[in-house]
């Protein structure tokens, strides 16, 4: 597998300028899939945090980047939706999001938010013991009771002393809030009206509708992120009016 990727490859949820430099670099295996952004772009040409890549190693060498609670040393590591990047040493806080274009967008938050985060359930095994081991979209397991579903989602603290405990649960059901991270909707917050199921292998088909708006709208199972239950569990999106 090549460690080499052109500007004009890559991902447009990167969104970064295609015509600069030919290469850019490469997201390496971890917990997001390809489309994740390297802490490396990140820094430099999305947020001007470092003009270059000795800079991003610099910053990333002293620890000063903390990516879901913990330091991030290699600047080839993906970040992707729902992550929060800390920088303590200067007060900045970022939780990754999607826009309405299903672009990468950082949305700035404060210190308190930046203590806990949202992960879907991607799904759920039964381990040695009988326990069982909620796998989650970004490849990490946490044990937990037999209440949680796939689909659901989870936000988990991110302090060293309580990492990944489960401090609330967003059911993936009708009545709740969720997200769209796929699709010509990616972006949107809107409330599940009704979930439909669909014969086979085919996704279920979701009905969703815009609060703000009151659009109703259909989209797929695989692109839905629930983000809260009466009202969203996240207070800004980067892409309000």
């Amino acid at each position: 597998m090549s460690d080499h990727l052109k500007r004009l490859n890559a991902p447009d949820s990167w969104h970064i300028a295609k015509k600069t430099t030919k290469f850019i670099t490469k997201t390496a295996p971890g917990p997001h899939n390809a489309n994740a952004m390297p802490i490396a772009v990140w820094l430099r040409d999305n947020m001007n945090y470092a003009r270059n890549m000795k800079e991003v190693k610099q910053i990333l060498s002293q620890k000063d980047v903390i990516i879901n609670g913990k330091p991030c040393r290699d600047p080839k590591m993906g970040v992707g939706i729902f992550d929060i990047i800390a920088m303590p040493k200067i007060n900045k806080y970022y939780r990754i999001l999607r826009d309405r274009n299903g672009r990468h967008i950082s949305v700035e938050i404060d210190a308190e938010a930046a203590k806990s985060r949202l992960v879907k359930i991607r799904n759920k095994t039964t381990i040695t013991g009988g326990k069982v081991q909620l796998n989650l979209r970004d490849g990490a397991n946490i044990l937990a009771d037999n209440s949680y579903k796939p689909g659901d989602s989870v936000e988990v603290s991110l302090e060293p002393e309580t990492r990944f405990k489960i401090l609330d649960h967003f059911p993936f059901q009708a009545g709740n809030m969720a997200m769209i991270i796929g699709g010509k909707h990616s972006g949107n917050v809107a409330r599940i009206i009704e979930i439909i199921k669909m014969p086979g292998s085919v996704p279920n088909k979701i009905i969703l509708e815009d609060e703000t708006t009151g659009t109703k709208f259909d989209t797929i199972a695989p692109y839905i992120y629930m983000v809260g239950k009466q009202t969203s569990a996240v207070a800004k999106w980067g892409h309000e009016e």
